[in-house]
């Protein structure tokens, strides 16, 4: 018997704290997947700021604590953003949409204290929406002794297996987010089977270290196609004792912005700060890539890349360099028909009708539950 295919939003806002990526989706919370549309809104200047700031200010659950009022007032502000920019989709697209999938701005996260803080409130915008709103992916996967994160390799899996079927690439098939932090997602094979055919880590920073170096000591958000770094020149000394202080060969840990800081390139100018950066990314990214390989058996691979960080040709230009020796195809998931902008938006779609139905959106495999686990608060408030 057919399933039910269900129409949702996907909402999803960055570590880079600018904006939020929105997609509307049609699946069936299993093999059936159509994306419809895909469109990015940028968050005022005051928003913004007021996240960068709050978030700095966020460094463990006393700060939580302390900052709480402050936090509730920026989630309200946060939740009415959405609402705004799902009534504009509401009015363009004229066909029922069952369910949001309502990420939030994560503005904490340790799984050492089991501890995920997005802020969102999905009551206010179901009742905003007058619609099912889906939030709070990470908490049950928590509680249940995962990591919460990465939540995405689930819908890695649906879009490998279209790949591996539309363009006959072999597997293992390999999906490398680079966002604030990096996620890599390996799966090994077609199989349908839940969850069986599915690894996937954090591996280290992505862009997280780079847009807090260029926002601290420039006018300018983020290092566009790594310009600024190319202009600069990589600090050896510092890169290798930084690499030597850093240390993910168990990958057994989810990973936040807040796993990392600036001190080591403090005193680099600018562009040999970001250099120096991108190259410690770049290594731990590299190194990421390698573990997956040693787990997998293989020597050789398709490695396909979304998110942000792709469009910094320095950084992708160093992972190639360091990845040089191994027999690896690095790819843009663009050349094989998904805008890798909207992966993560689009994903957190495919998890709310998941999350609905009551099927599991992490696994032992992905972010170390003991289980597979069906995460998600369904928030019906109209």
């Amino acid at each position: 018997m057919k399933k039910k295919v269900y129409t949702a939003i996907g909402l999803m806002t960055g570590t880079s704290m600018d904006g939020v990526d929105l997609s509307l989706i049609k699946s069936d919370g299993n093999n059936e997947f159509e994306s419809i549309l895909d469109n990015y809104y940028e968050f005022s200047d005051e928003i913004y700021e007021n996240l960068i700031k709050m978030r700095e200010r966020i460094r463990s659950k006393t700060d939580l604590s302390k900052n709480s009022k402050e936090l509730n007032k920026l989630e309200r502000e946060i939740t009415i953003f959405h609402s705004k920019i799902i009534s504009e989709i509401l009015k363009q697209y004229n066909n029922e949409v069952d369910l949001i999938g309502f990420h939030g701005q994560t503005i904490f996260h340790n799984s050492r204290e089991k501890i995920s803080r997005q802020l969102g409130d999905g009551n206010l915008l179901s009742q905003l929406s007058r619609k099912i709103v889906i939030n709070n992916f990470r908490e049950k996967d928590l509680q249940n002794d995962g990591q919460g994160a990465p939540l995405t390799p689930i819908f890695h899996k649906l879009i490998s297996n279209k790949i591996y079927n539309d363009k006959k690439i072999n597997f293992p098939i390999n999906v490398i987010n680079i966002g604030g932090i990096t996620n890599l997602t390996c799966i090994t094979n077609d199989s349908n089977s839940l969850g069986s055919n599915l690894i996937a880590y954090d591996i280290g920073p992505g862009n997280c270290l780079i847009d807090e170096w260029v926002r601290k000591n420039s006018k300018k958000k983020f290092d566009e196609k790594g310009n600024i770094a190319k202009s600069g020149n990589v600090n050896d000394l510092i890169l290798n004792q930084a690499i030597d202080s850093f240390s993910s060969e168990k990958y057994d840990k989810s990973l936040d912005v807040n796993d990392f800081d600036l001190s080591f390139v403090r005193g680099l100018n600018l562009e040999d700060g970001c250099a120096t950066l991108t190259h410690f990314t770049a290594y731990l990214i590299f190194k990421g890539i390698e573990n997956m390989m040693k787990i997998n058996e293989k020597d050789n691979g398709t490695f396909l890349l979304c998110g942000g960080g792709r469009k910094n040709d320095y950084l992708i230009n160093n992972i190639e360099k360091y990845i040089s020796h191994k027999n690896i195809d690095l790819k843009n998931i663009d050349d094989y028909g998904f805008d890798g902008d909207f992966i993560e938006s689009q994903s957190f779609g495919y998890l709310a009708i998941r999350s609905f139905l009551g099927l599991p959106i992490s696994f032992p495999d992905t972010t170390r539950c003991k289980t597979p686990t069906v995460g998600g608060n369904i928030n019906k408030n109209f």
